[in-house]
């Protein structure tokens, strides 16, 4: 089993950026899927989860009205749209894959991760 996030760069404030998880070994559409980042100082802040089955989205404030989370069931993969980015956004973003009971309502542990893709907003 592969997790593997790819998209990330460097982008000026106010910029965007698409992040894609790709799975291999595993159906993403069986699993909650979230992102979450982590900069360097700073915990593990969970940024957006696509619930299993219903796929239902949920975002940290922090990013609620800028990120949007989706699934392409044909292709196996999960997306992080990031739009207007701001300089806290910069962190290692990773995605995880959950099969835990609770999934179906949200992403609470996850089974597998990958290694992340580096995001730096800055002018």
């Amino acid at each position: 089993v592969q997790v593997v996030e790819s998209g990330g760069g460097w982008v000026q404030p106010g910029g965007s950026l698409k992040l894609s998880c790709a799975a291999s070994g595993l159906d993403l559409d069986d699993y909650a899927v979230g992102w979450f980042r982590q900069a360097p100082g700073k915990e593990r802040e969970g940024v957006s989860c696509i619930s299993r089955a219903i796929g239902t989205t949920y975002y940290a404030n922090s990013v609620k009205g800028r990120f949007i989370i989706s699934r392409d069931k044909a292709k196996n993969m999960v997306y992080l749209e990031m739009f207007d980015l701001k300089p806290e956004d910069t962190a290692v973003y990773h995605c995880g894959a959950d099969s835990t009971p609770g999934s179906a309502y949200g992403c609470f542990t996850y089974d597998y991760w990958g290694q992340g893709t580096q995001v730096t907003v800055s002018p």
